[in-house]
């Protein structure tokens, strides 16, 4: 659980506070646990630790291998090397509680406060790494997103109702590529995908959708598939992505990616971490939360992305 702080100060005139003051979530908390819960990119994306704002991630090109006779040279690789520009946004609230409100429990209110902003992270982080359809300018859309970055091959429009020969589709689509592998094979999924998923059977009349029980993840053909209501088509990032399904790239649409965990890129900062101060000329206390983000994507052809058109 957050561990909190407390600065005494009139808070609209108080200082700048130092980050070394913020006081970091613990892993295995419950804030971190209900964060990956709901947050596809939080749960499986490649982590990088950023100890500046901006972390610049080598790519390595493609490389092939020669046969080489006996007492032959050697021929020299000459693999593209360029990088991935992971930059921090910062995403965060402050929640203003009166002292009538927190009589001797403040850690319990504090905490229910951390928890419904953790949701509202989870949600909001996967809307502008996934879905996001807007531009990135590093504030209403805080990254360019994979939606953004995918090629028009690497797309599929339902056009008429999620069905068996779609989803399959998708996954070929991916499996073709040069960037497909079984055991960094994710599925990410926005929950209006579940329905679709609960009536489809294949060929032998088996489910191809599995529900996990008791802690165990759900499956789609075999694979781990992972949902967030943060996959949904939106212009702007947002932890609550509206509109009605439509066309290709209307905002509402849902989305289903099948892709290689190790090409998303998440640069972690710092937070999920909060900070509770006090407002001098009132009885109330403000807690502020927290966390700072980088994301890119390594090889945007190492994703398919199935997009719901017509409900």
């Amino acid at each position: 659980m957050f561990h909190n702080y407390i600065i005494i100060g009139e808070q609209k005139n108080m200082a700048r506070v130092n980050a070394d003051d913020w006081i970091p979530e613990e892993y295995g908390s419950e804030v971190i646990t209900r964060v990956n819960a709901n947050s596809v990119v939080e749960a499986v994306a490649r982590r990088y630790n950023m100890g500046s704002d901006t972390v610049e991630v080598p790519r390595m090109g493609a490389v092939t291998v020669d046969v080489v006779a006996k007492g032959a040279e050697y021929n020299d690789a000459e693999p593209v090397l360029d990088t991935v520009t992971l930059r921090a946004r910062k995403f965060g609230k402050t929640f203003t509680i009166a002292e009538e409100d927190l009589d001797d429990t403040l850690a319990d209110v504090v905490s229910a406060y951390q928890n419904e902003w953790a949701l509202s992270y989870a949600r909001k982080l996967d809307n502008a790494a996934i879905a996001c359809t807007g531009t990135e300018n590093g504030g209403t859309v805080p990254f360019t997103s994979l939606y953004k970055s995918a090629g028009s091959g690497q797309k599929l429009a339902s056009a008429g109702a999620v069905n068996y020969t779609k989803l399959s589709q998708v996954l070929g689509m991916y499996e073709a590529s040069d960037y497909a592998n079984d055991a960094d094979t994710v599925v990410m999924a926005h929950p209006y995908f579940k329905g679709v998923f609960r009536g489809i059977v294949d060929n032998n009349g088996q489910p191809i959708f599995v529900e996990g029980l008791a802690g165990t993840p759900s499956t789609l053909f075999g694979f781990n598939v992972n949902f967030s209501y943060g996959l949904k088509l939106s212009t702007t990032a947002t932890d609550a992505p509206t509109g009605t399904i439509g066309a290709a790239g209307t905002a509402g649409n849902p989305l289903l990616v099948v892709g290689n965990r190790q090409h998303l890129l998440l640069g972690v900062r710092s937070g999920p971490e909060s900070l509770v101060g006090e407002e001098f000329r009132s009885d109330e206390k403000i807690l502020k939360v927290r966390a700072r983000r980088g994301f890119g994507i390594a090889r945007p052809e190492a994703f398919a992305i199935l997009e719901a058109t017509s409900a």
